[in-house]
């Protein structure tokens, strides 16, 4: 059958949503040839010109007016509003997957790091900044350019001394390697913004940061930074830390430099372990033949979620298994899956990534690797590597604000959760209170 890579946008289309997203596609879903800036809009094209010069509220309350968007909005509004469960695979969560380790105290420069952002910010901005551990709002965070909560502080509302104090916070929390990844999201998407004529929309600084419970050595509290295709939840209790929900992903997923793209490696790892599939472990491990394949079911493409299940507001989500178990792949194979969780747990410092892979680790034997898309490299594909202890989810998307209309490589979305309840850390957080009480 004949391969599609897309097709002109239509007037029937809505200006970044398409029917391209949901409909199916006979064939083979081939990558676009040429690279991203092939597929910039003209500066004229009304998609972006009907919004230069906009301030980042203006354009909210513009982009979420239509109707459209308001029932995307409102479902997402129910799913915001049900008491968290966690997500699970078949609805039942199951206790007893995080115990918290007894250790030692938490690192005291994370702690002074985080008091020194206070001390930064006026009694305002203080009142807005902060929340109670287990507030409602860790679950606000979303993924579009346009807000849905404003929760916490801007960074562009903020002086060079409060970002700088914010990013020395960050600093102190991830790895250095992870904390070099979320910054050049933060610039990729300051580069899309000017790649589109937009600066005011999206920059390095159109995110939200906000701080839950009170810095402590014991204690457990964290902070939450979310925007456009960047959202980080990390909590510290005392020496165990846990970094999810996490949303990663950028368009482009690269720059005109020559500096490989942010998802290259893990990419490059998962393609060689879908590559090194047997036929046998092929016809399972491939769900789906093309990232756009009629045979999935209504429902299963998503208009802004696409193919992943995990990201903004899924906290409760039922996720079945699917796939292949990793007990059917031989040890280089396994090897392989390792290695694409580990760069999915690329934040976490390297203490903590260890002992998040030990929980992997642990649950080997109930873990599933699913695949959608040619094998090969020739495609766009979606993978997710699932447990009872890590949800992860690579996508390739189609395109916002460039012209793709079907999916390509240079749109990526990433999701990573810790199911059966400890996103946020919410199961340290129960283990510690219990322990504490």
């Amino acid at each position: 059958m004949e391969a599609r890579t897309g097709r002109e946008k239509t007037a029937e289309d809505d200006e970044f949503f398409s029917d391209d997203r949901t409909t199916g596609v006979e064939g083979a879903v081939e990558l676009p040839g040429g690279d991203f800036r092939d597929f910039l809009l003209d500066p004229d094209d009304p998609t972006v010109a009907q919004y230069r010069g906009e301030s980042w509220d203006v354009y909210s309350a513009e982009r979420t007016a239509p109707s459209f968007v308001q029932e995307l909005l409102a479902s997402w509004r129910r799913l915001y509003d049900e008491p968290f469960r966690g997500v699970t695979n078949d609805g039942a969560v199951r206790e007893g997957l995080y115990p918290l380790p007894v250790g030692a105290p938490g690192d005291p420069a994370l702690r002074e790091a985080a008091e020194r952002l206070l001390r930064t910010l006026d009694a305002e901005e203080r009142e807005r900044f902060t929340h109670p551990v287990d507030a409602p709002e860790w679950r606000a965070w979303s993924n579009p350019e346009f807000v849905i909560h404003r929760v916490g502080l801007r960074l562009e509302d903020l002086d060079e001394p409060e970002v700088r104090a914010v990013h020395d916070l960050l600093r102190a929390s991830l790895s250095p390697e992870g904390y070099e990844r979320v910054r050049t999201l933060m610039s990729l998407n300051g580069f899309l913004g000017d790649l589109v004529g937009l600066p005011t929309v999206m920059n390095d600084r159109s995110y939200w940061v906000s701080m839950f419970g009170t810095p402590s050595d014991d204690a457990p509290w964290g902070w939450q930074l979310f925007g456009h295709h960047v959202a980080v939840n990390f909590l510290a209790v005392g020496d165990r830390h846990v970094i999810a929900p996490v949303f990663l992903g950028a368009e482009p997923a690269v720059t005109d430099d020559g500096r490989p793209g942010v998802f290259d490696e893990r990419e490059a790892a998962a393609l060689r372990l879908a590559a090194s599939l047997t036929d046998a472990q092929r016809e399972r491990a491939v769900v789906y033949a093309s990232v756009l394949d009629p045979a999935m079911p209504e429902g299963r493409l998503h208009p802004a979620d696409e193919r992943h299940v995990a990201g903004a507001f899924r906290d409760n989500r039922v996720i079945p298994y699917e796939g292949i178990p990793a007990a059917e792949l031989d040890a280089e194979q396994l090897g392989l899956l390792r290695a694409v969780v580990a760069d999915f747990l690329l934040l976490l410092r390297e203490p903590q990534r260890e002992a998040t892979l030990r929980d992997y680790d642990a649950h080997l034997e109930e873990t599933w690797f699913a695949w959608y898309g040619a094998t090969d490299g020739t495609q766009p594909f979606y993978l997710r590597v699932q447990s009872p202890v890590i949800l992860a989810e690579l996508d390739h998307h189609a395109g916002v604000w460039l012209g793709n209309r079907l999916p390509a490589r240079f749109h990526v979305h990433t999701t990573l959760r810790l199911p059966n309840g400890n996103d946020y850390g919410r199961a340290y957080v129960d283990a510690w209170r219990a322990r504490t009480a």
